[in-house]
């Protein structure tokens, strides 16, 4: 074999590499990110901040949340959470089992569990239910939830 051709090769290959390493790094990376966005999320509705909810959501956002019809934008998802928190005090604990990334997109799969209190003294509500979250990296490398879909476990 000639040995300029097999430099080459080896350069190649040596590349090819270096750059699934740099994207597996990015993965984690990528992963943590959302991680940590969606436990920005679960903050801000332990703090019944709908608006800040809604920054995490794209503006063609979709959130199909149970016995609603789907609701479209950033406005939307606030104006659903307000409603919750105009109501209730709520808690939630949420945690994703899962994530997976490729490029620009995500999922993130995942179990929560809420409580309810209504401010009317009421019975307080707790349920637990599994969601999925469709993510896209916005250019500034900010992930952002493109679609949000849940349902109770009972």
């Amino acid at each position: 074999m000639n040995p300029l051709y097999l430099n080459r090769l080896t350069a190649v290959i040596i590349m090819a590499m270096m750059i699934g390493c740099s994207a597996q790094h990015d993965t984690a990376a990528d992963e943590r990110a959302i991680r940590e966005m969606s436990d920005a999320r679960a903050r801000a509705f332990n703090e019944g901040n709908a608006a800040a909810i809604a920054q995490y959501f794209s503006d063609d956002a979709i959130l199909m949340a149970p016995g609603t019809p789907p609701l479209k934008g950033p406005e939307a998802v606030e104006a659903y959470y307000q409603e919750i928190f105009d109501e209730f005090d709520a808690e939630l604990t949420s945690y994703y089992n899962e994530v997976q990334v490729s490029g620009d997109l995500a999922y993130g799969r995942g179990t929560a569990e809420v409580r309810l209190i209504p401010k009317n003294g009421d019975s307080v509500t707790t349920s637990v239910s599994k969601y999925l979250n469709i993510l896209r990296k916005q250019e500034d490398g900010n992930w952002i939830t493109t679609h949000d879909i849940w349902n109770g476990n009972q």
